[in-house]
């Protein structure tokens, strides 16, 4: 099996090789036979430059979500008006988050002049430990938990009902397992940047 492996590695990297040294006869050559090899050769590499262009410039203008918190898998910044529930991205510096702020795309669920309300219960599985669900003008948004995926310690957002002041936002998703405002509280609007999903 090793001698197989070895025998195939040895056969395509002779072909490798050599590849370039073909190429360069190819388009040197003076044999008018060669002229139909030439012109593929440049076709392929006006098509290999023109994709390469094509994904240079697009990767740039999507952000890609790793997390299960949004319905989408890839968005883009489109600026503009933050309206409720629209997506937005936010740099969000949290110990839980780790020592580098990270980008975090969610939803903005609660704007100012809406009523925030909470209400505090006791965990079903911790009953020494509280949580709160969070309501945006008396719809749920959001339950905290006690503990996360890892076991580390979450505390609530300590809110006292009313309505959110101007200039920030409640942010979130209807994952579980989400970290948002649940747990850190408002953010400033003036930091979020509307997005759109793309995939």
């Amino acid at each position: 099996m090793l001698r197989l492996a070895w025998n195939t590695g040895k056969f395509v990297w002779s072909k490798l090789r050599d590849l370039s040294r073909a190429a360069a006869d190819a388009l040197q050559t003076p044999d008018k036979s060669q002229l139909f090899l030439q012109r593929r050769l440049a076709k392929a590499l006006i098509i290999v430059s023109a994709v390469a262009l094509f994904v240079w410039w697009t990767l740039p203008q999507f952000v890609w979500v790793r997390s299960p918190s949004i319905d989408a898998w890839a968005v883009r910044k489109v600026g503009g008006f933050i309206g409720r529930n629209d997506l937005v991205m936010f740099e969000l510096r949290h110990p839980l988050a780790g020592p580098v702020p990270v980008n975090v795309t969610k939803y903005a669920l609660c704007l100012p002049g809406d009523y925030l309300g909470s209400y505090t219960m006791h965990a079903d599985r911790y009953p020494t430990r509280l949580e709160a669900a969070f309501f945006c003008n008396g719809r749920l948004i959001g339950v905290s938990k006690a503990y996360g995926k890892k076991g580390q310690r979450l505390d609530f957002f300590k809110w006292k009902d009313g309505p959110i002041p101007k200039g920030q936002a409640y942010i979130g998703s209807s994952y579980k397992d989400g970290f948002d405002s649940r747990y850190f509280g408002l953010v400033p609007i003036s930091g979020l940047i509307r997005m759109e999903r793309v995939l």
